[in-house]
């Protein structure tokens, strides 16, 4: 499959480049980005890339499909005019401003006939998915409540303004994972932690709680002012429970200067002092860590536009996703559970 990156920001360069160069079936052949400080830096990365100044300009060039990683107010334009084009597209989150906006997006792919996928890359992190296993094990029996905190310090990172916000960032990815593992939603109740910052009214830090057509419960957290950091799961049943405190091990690999397409299958894994704790009448264990890879994300897409496989995820699950993001702000504004 030959794809184009549109955008070179750090989530084009960290979240999606060295993902793409480590998955199965795909080529990178070429990048749009006008910057001239990112075309510098994608010139030292990866001279052997064409730069391109539009999507047009890419779309011309001749690709299968288009990943649109730009901020998230020019998102929607350029996935119809790369599903105009012929493309099938990869869609960064936030995949939309509303779900309304994103059903707009999917009903255009439908018309065109080609694939829309929204980067939901979080269900391929090592946490989540040894949570899988261990609920598809059985171990923990019937399921009664699920529990995620995501807290970073760093406050630099904050997407400030209407358009931002953390709900639409890591709100996005600790709900999409509850939805993952315990299915859709029925009702939501939200409280948000706000700042006034100059780009206008920001929320900061969120915590949602939820409940599942099957009647499981979760909670989902997150904050990056708070000056802490923890990355945790809590998960109970009728069997026992299970507790982890792990690490954003796939980032901090990339951070360091490692990359999934020089470790192969090594690349992944919470290291083994972070592996999470199972409690059961049979005693304490510690379970070992799933392997979490980004990178399967684009061989499944890339499957899929060959019609071998199934989107990784769909942009009908983005907008479901959406409708819970939107409930989650009218009950912070109203102070109300809303049901969906």
């Amino acid at each position: 499959m030959r794809l184009g990156l549109v955008g070179y920001g750090a989530g084009g360069r960290l979240f999606h480049a060295p993902y793409i160069d480590a998955a199965d079936g795909v080529d990178l052949v070429g990048v749009v980005t006008r910057s001239p400080e990112r075309r510098a830096q994608l010139a030292a990365d990866r001279p052997d890339v064409p730069i391109y100044d539009s999507l047009a300009d890419l779309l011309a060039a001749g690709v299968d499909a288009v990943t649109i990683t730009t901020p998230p107010q020019t998102r929607h334009d350029l996935v119809l005019e790369a599903l105009a084009g012929g493309a099938h597209v990869v869609a960064d989150k936030p995949f939309a401003p509303s779900a309304a906006a994103a059903r707009e997006l999917a009903d255009a792919a439908k018309a065109a006939g080609l694939l829309l996928a929204v980067f939901h890359n979080r269900r391929w992190d090592t946490d989540v998915r040894t949570v899988r296993a261990l609920i598809d094990s059985g171990r923990l029996g019937d399921l009664w409540r699920v529990e995620s905190r995501f807290e970073l310090d760093e406050p630099s990172t904050l997407d400030a303004g209407p358009t931002g916000g953390l709900l639409r960032d890591l709100g996005t990815h600790l709900v999409d994972q509850m939805m993952w593992l315990l299915g859709p939603v029925r009702s939501v109740y939200a409280e948000l932690d706000e700042v006034d910052l100059p780009e206008g009214r920001t929320d900061a830090g969120f915590a949602i709680s939820l409940v599942h057509a099957s009647g499981v419960r979760s909670r989902v957290a997150a904050g990056k002012l708070n000056r802490h950091v923890e990355k945790s799961w809590r998960v109970y049943g009728s069997g026992g429970s299970y507790v982890s405190f792990g690490s954003d091990t796939q980032t901090q690999a990339l951070l360091s200067g490692r990359r999934p397409a020089d470790e192969g299958e090594r690349w992944g894994y919470e290291a083994e002092s972070r592996w999470g704790l199972l409690s059961t009448a049979d005693g304490v264990e510690r379970v070992p860590s799933e392997r979490g890879a980004y990178q399967d994300y684009y061989s499944q897409f890339a499957a899929a536009v060959a019609g071998t496989a199934t989107l990784p995820v769909t942009a009908d699950e983005g907008a479901a996703l959406l409708d819970v993001l939107d409930a989650a702000r009218r009950s912070a504004a109203e102070g109300v559970v809303v049901p969906l």
